[in-house]
């Protein structure tokens, strides 16, 4: 006979504080990432926010490679941490399992970009690092839309209509870095790609704390309805 595994409540509830630290680790990875971008290119003197890509503040030979490196690891870390938190609290929505998975997946492949394949500085001749670079960000960014259109399915209209939205920003502002790229390896001036590349990168981490929240207000109605029916 099949024995039935009972859960204690104290299980069920430390289970519940877990999801929700996972959870959290969505939004505190946004503001790392954007904190690290931001500080680290104050520390570069001659650095320009608007014409250089963020990739470039931990090219190999930038003076804030050995800044960047770690911190941006830890985004990784804590944006692993969420996808293991959406997939936890998918309940019976597959598609928010499936978004949890592409989560981890483009973080995995994160940590791949970072320790073995930066890209060089301008005016350096790539290598095979670069362009292992360019096919690993290719991948992970069809990982990032592949997780918002499923997301976009999860939760009601306004969601997927900010979803759909996300998807069009990301499409139309990616394909302008894209177009300043044969200009970057060309070490030619790209006036605008640091701008058009981050507004891409914001997009989708402002996404992510959108879906943590509305994840977690989901674990609260849902307890706030299971105390009303207990109070029946």
């Amino acid at each position: 006979m099949n024995k039935i595994i009972k859960t204690q409540p104290g299980e069920v509830r430390a289970l519940k504080i877990v999801r929700k630290l996972l959870l959290v680790c969505g939004i505190l990875s946004s503001l790392l990432y954007v904190a690290t971008d931001i500080f680290a290119a104050m520390r570069w003197e001659g650095y320009s926010y608007t014409s250089q890509t963020v990739s470039e503040l931990f090219a190999i030979g930038a003076p804030t490679r050995t800044l960047v490196v770690p911190l941006f690891l830890t985004y990784s870390i804590l944006m692993i941490a969420f996808g293991l938190g959406v997939w936890g609290s998918a309940g019976r929505k597959r598609a928010l399992r499936i978004v949890g998975s592409l989560l981890v997946g483009k973080e995995v492949l994160g940590f791949v970009g970072t320790l073995f394949a930066p890209i060089h500085l301008r005016g350096v001749e790539g290598t095979l690092t670069d362009t292992m670079h360019a096919i690993v960000t290719g991948v992970g960014v069809l990982f990032i839309l592949l997780a918002i259109g499923f997301g976009a399915t999860a939760f009601g209209k306004r969601f997927r209509l900010y979803s759909i939205g996300t998807i069009l920003i990301l499409f139309m502002f990616g394909a302008l870095a894209g177009l300043d790229g044969p200009r970057l390896a060309a070490n030619l001036p790209t006036p605008w790609m640091g701008v058009w590349e981050r507004i891409n990168i914001f997009g989708y981490m402002l996404w992510v704390v959108v879906l943590a929240i509305a994840l977690l207000r989901a674990q609260v109605e849902r307890l706030q309805g299971v105390d009303t029916v207990k109070g029946k």
